[in-house]
């Protein structure tokens, strides 16, 4: 009889009226894409090297920047989906 009393208090003291409003989580900045630094060319390189340099550059740039894009898109259609659901 008394632990009948104890777990419908206990269950009693679990129920909220009180409504719960849940956010989506803001995306964290060490998700952040972090990008490589891009190469410098040095004062005395041959074209060869300059235009090496630069098309390595180029790749650099594009590959962080379609991650970055890819990111952020995962995050709006994860972001809408949550919203949908309420």
């Amino acid at each position: 009889m008394k632990y009948s009393i104890v777990l419908s208090l206990l269950l009693a003291g679990c129920s909220t009226t009180v409504p719960v409003k849940v956010k989506f989580p803001v995306l964290p900045e060490e998700l952040a894409v972090q990008c490589t630094p891009l190469k410098k060319v040095a004062e005395d390189a041959k074209l060869s090297d300059i235009t090496k340099t630069i098309a390595d550059n180029y790749t650099t740039y594009h590959v962080c920047a379609a991650n970055n894009d890819g990111l952020l898109e995962w995050y709006t259609s994860q972001k809408k989906i949550f919203e949908g659901l309420k």
